[in-house]
């Protein structure tokens, strides 16, 4: 009898898997795809050659996680590449404000009004900000915090609306970059706790910047994966698990997968019933003959491009998706170009580029010529260098990844207290109604992203329970 085993190869059910065999147990993972990786992959998608990333590209929250920091993955090829810039946020007028890995210098973009606030609002917690991040991706049920007054303070500052936050703010500059931080979670501006994630974004960028993994986001999981080999693990692929019989005998099972497919594969019914997924992105993946024809300067040396006019213009096409169940007609925009620091990601000369807006759950249109419009805007002559594109809306999404219910790449929404509470009111949110089962995925805390924290910390809950018995 295996001690556990893990279905979904996924960054947090990777992660899981090692933090159990590093402790000595026995540990097989399960996935029903050909290749482990789940939201963290690199495959060709349009031109031979071309590398694109299907689901996460740029990873603040990888090179910051104190699961991976923990791990010798540098041992097993992962290699972050740092841009000149982790991010820029363009404007119609050809200038841009930008997140730095420098304070001052993203308090300079945002223009001398704010540039004080901005100071004011992020030096406090950047010199902590290794125990900060432990304590905010952990919790009280996994690790005690270890600056509890830091902790405190943070959640006063981010736990209220986003939109509290960047009243501080005078200017515009300032509360677009970060109304556009908020927006990587695809959560209204008013939401709960969405000041937190500005701030978390905006910290992570200051302390370790935003890159990407060489290669491809598949480094990341090919060296979870090689790591849990040399540590005695196995990786079964091909292998789709529909009920608990499917599986070897185990003392524990811990599931990467949303809490619906849980539930049907354990039979629990209509226990997380209750469990809400939010709105759906229309992704396109672009073979580039060059670069992004960025107005803004600083935009060409960023690796990640916001896309959105004004806090206004963002705020609105976050609530069309998320709570008016439309497609947005000048949607907010991420998009990555891992090519101006990785050559290995496109032929000579070429680049791959990643975009995405958000729209409704489970939308079948095709958002193409919107958000290639909202380019022109920034980037004048965008159409021209596209070779190939690759689009995937949400039922594309949810067919390649079983986890993204309705197109949902966070795996629930970010909204109300299911931001810190998730999936269920409890505390113990990697448990279940079975002793013996566990849940890891992004639908647990901290939450969306590629960082294995949610893996970590259901291990934690894992182990210690197999200690007892």
């Amino acid at each position: 009898m295996l001690d556990a085993v893990v279905v979904g190869a996924g960054p947090n059910g990777l992660t899981a898997a090692v933090e159990l065999a590093r402790r000595g147990f026995s540990v097989a993972v399960f996935e029903a795809r050909d290749t482990v990786g789940g939201g963290a992959r690199t495959e060709e998608l349009t031109l031979p050659g071309f590398r694109h990333d299907p689901c996460a590209a740029a990873h603040p929250l990888g090179i910051n996680s104190p699961a991976f920091r923990a791990l010798p993955l540098e041992r097993y090829g992962l290699e972050w590449l740092h841009a000149e810039l982790p991010m820029a946020h363009p404007f119609t007028d050809g200038s841009a404000a930008v997140l730095s890995r420098s304070v001052a210098e993203t308090a300079a973009s945002f223009g001398p009004r704010d540039a004080g606030t901005y100071r004011r609002l992020v030096e406090p917690f950047l010199p902590k900000w290794d125990t900060l991040v432990r304590d905010f991706m952990s919790l009280p049920r996994t690790a005690l915090p270890r600056d509890p007054v830091t902790l405190a303070r943070f959640g006063l500052t981010g736990l209220p609306p986003s939109t509290w936050l960047t009243s501080r703010f005078r200017d515009e500059r300032a509360k677009t970059l970060f109304a556009g931080l908020v927006g990587h979670v695809m959560a209204p501006l008013s939401g709960f706790a969405t000041g937190a994630i500005g701030l978390v974004f905006a910290l992570a960028a200051h302390a370790r910047g935003w890159p990407v993994a060489r290669g491809g986001s598949q480094s990341i999981s090919d060296a979870l994966a090689a790591y849990l080999k040399d540590l005695g693990g196995e990786i079964h692929t091909d292998y789709e698990v529909k009920r608990l019989d499917d599986l070897p005998p185990a003392r524990a099972y811990v599931f990467d997968t949303s809490p619906t497919a849980l539930a049907k594969i354990a039979g629990f019914g209509d226990y997380y019933a209750n469990y809400r997924y939010g709105a759906g992105v229309f992704k396109v993946d672009y073979a580039l003959d060059g670069p992004v024809p960025w107005t803004a300067k600083e935009a060409r040396t960023a690796g990640t491009v916001q896309i959105g006019a004004d806090s206004a213009e963002i705020g609105t096409a976050l609530r069309a998706a998320s709570r008016e169940n439309r497609a947005p007609e000048r949607p907010f925009m991420i998009t990555v170009q891992p090519s101006i620091v990785d050559p290995t990601r496109a032929p000579a000369g070429k680049q791959v580029f990643w975009a995405y807006g958000h729209v409704p759950s489970g939308w079948t249109g095709d958002l193409t010529d919107a958000l290639e419009r909202q380019l022109e805007r920034f980037a004048p002559g965008f159409r021209d260098r596209v070779l190939a594109r690759a689009t995937a809306g949400p039922p594309e999404l949810a067919a390649r990844n079983a986890n993204y219910v309705g197109g949902d790449i966070g795996t629930g929404a970010v909204s109300g207290l299911q931001t810190l509470l998730r999936p269920k009111l409890s505390l113990s949110p990697y448990g279940t109604p079975h002793p013996a089962v566990f849940i890891c995925s992004s639908a647990t805390p901290p939450g969306p992203g590629v960082h294995g924290m949610s893996g970590h910390n259901a291990a934690k809950a894992v182990w210690r329970q197999l200690r007892q018995s």
